[in-house]
C-alpha cells in the first residue's frame, strides 16, 4: 500500500483558505452508530474543528442500520449538506448513497472506513500497520503457543486490512511451527457480546488450551478478557485498537497486552477540514493517490497510529487522552505512581 501518512497531532481549529466563506457550508455526517465509545470522541473534534472554521454540522445516527444510513444521507443531502462524512454501516451498501451524493455535486469523505468507489475520499488511520502493532505486541508476549484470532465486522474492510497486517506479523511464526492459530472468528457489528461468544465457543472447543489472543478492537477485547476471565485466565496475551479508556485501564492492570492508539480528535479535525476543503473545490493537504486491494483508486490520506502498552502508558496521559485516575485505577505501573 502506498501510503500518505501524518503523524498524530490534535490540531485545533486551523484556518483554512475557505474559512472567509465557510460560514456558508453545511457538512452532514452520517455515522454508522454511536456503540463504540471513540465515536463521540470523533464528532466532538469534528464539531469543534467545522466551529473554529464558521461551518456547520449536522448529522444523523444510522443505529447500526444500512437501509438506514440510505435514509439517512439522503435527509443530510435534502438539509442542504455540502460535503458528507460517511461512517459506512456496511461498506458493501452504501454505494447508492455515494450515487445520491455525486448526483448533487457532493463530495464524499469515507471516513474510518473504505467506501470502494474512486468517487470517494478516504480518511483514516494506516489500518494495515495497526493489525502488525497488535500482532507485533502478541507475539513480543508470548512467541510461542496457541493464538486466537477475533476478527472485526465481516461488513468492514477495515476488518480485512487488519487481519492481513496481523498475518504479515504471525507468519514466520506460523512456518517455524512455534505458533498455532487454533481458533478464528469475525465479530458480526464488532459488537463485544458477539465477541465474548465467540472466544467462549473457541475456549470450549480448545479445552482452554489457548495462550494468546489477537483482538482486533479494545470492544472486541473487552468481550475476550470477559470469556477468559470466567475462565480464570485473564492475563494472557490481548491486543486492541482505539484507545477506549477501559481498554487503556486493562493495558494498565495487565489483562490486556495493547491498545494500538488512533487518536480519534486528530481525525476528526482532519475529517472536518478535508470537508471543508472538498467543498470548496480544494485538495486535502497530505492526501494522495491510492489504490486499494479491489483496484480502485481514490484520493486518500493516512495517519499513523501508536502501540500503548505497559511500557508506554505516559504517552495518552502526556496527550491528554485520558485522566491519569482513570488509566491507573487498580494498577501498579510504574507510570501511576
Amino acid at each position: 500500500m502506498k501510503l500518505f501518512k501524518t503523524a498524530i497531532a490534535v490540531t485545533a481549529g486551523v484556518l483554512m483558505s475557505t474559512a472567509a466563506w465557510a460560514e456558508d457550508i453545511v457538512v452532514g455526517v452520517s455515522w454508522s452508530n454511536f456503540q463504540e465509545e471513540r465515536w463521540k470522541t470523533d464528532e466532538a473534534a469534528i464539531k469543534a474543528a467545522l466551529d473554529a472554521a464558521g461551518a456547520k454540522y449536522i448529522s444523523a445516527d444510522a443505529q447500526s442500520s444500512s437501509g438506514k444510513q440510505l435514509s439517512d444521507v439522503e435527509s443530510l443531502i435534502a438539509q442542504g449538506a455540502n460535503a458528507l462524512i460517511i461512517l459506512a454501516q456496511d461498506a458493501s451498501s452504501v454505494g447508492p448513497a455515494v450515487q445520491q451524493a455525486s448526483d448533487e455535486g457532493i463530495p464524499v469523505i469515507a471516513y474510518d472506513r473504505l467506501i470502494e468507489d474512486s468517487r470517494a475520499f478516504y480518511l483514516t488511520f494506516d489500518n494495515v500497520e495497526v493489525g502488525r502493532m497488535q500482532a507485533r505486541a502478541v507475539l513480543d508476549a508470548m512467541p510461542k503457543g496457541n493464538y486466537v484470532m477475533i476478527k472485526g465486522s465481516p461488513t468492514d474492510p477495515n476488518a480485512d486490512f487488519l487481519r492481513g497486517g496481523q498475518q504479515e506479523v504471525l507468519q514466520a511464526a506460523i512456518d517455524a511451527g512455534d505458533i498455532t492459530i487454533v481458533g478464528e472468528a469475525y465479530t458480526d457489528g464488532w459488537v463485544p457480546a458477539n465477541a465474548q461468544r465467540n472466544m467462549e465457543q473457541i475456549l470450549t472447543a480448545q479445552d482452554n488450551k489457548v495462550d494468546a489472543v489477537v483482538a482486533s478492537n479494545d470492544g472486541t477485547a473487552g468481550g475476550v478478557v470477559a470469556a477468559l476471565t470466567a475462565q480464570g485466565m485473564e492475563g494472557i496475551p490481548v491486543s486492541g485498537q482505539d484507545g477506549d479508556h477501559a481498554a487503556l485501564n486493562r493495558v494498565a492492570t495487565g489483562t490486556q497486552t495493547v491498545s494500538v492508539w488512533k487518536d480519534a480528535r486528530a481525525l476528526g479535525t482532519a475529517a472536518a477540514e478535508a470537508a471543508v476543503a472538498l467543498a470548496a473545490g480544494e485538495t486535502v493537504e497530505g492526501s494522495g493517490e491510492w489504490t486499494s486491494p479491489a483496484g480502485t483508486t481514490l484520493q486518500a490520506r493516512f495517519l499513523e497510529p501508536v502501540p500503548v502498552t505497559a511500557d508506554n502508558l505516559s504517552v495518552v496521559i502526556d496527550a491528554g487522552w485520558i485522566e491519569k485516575d482513570k488509566l491507573c485505577a487498580g494498577s501498579s505501573n510504574a507510570a501511576c505512581n
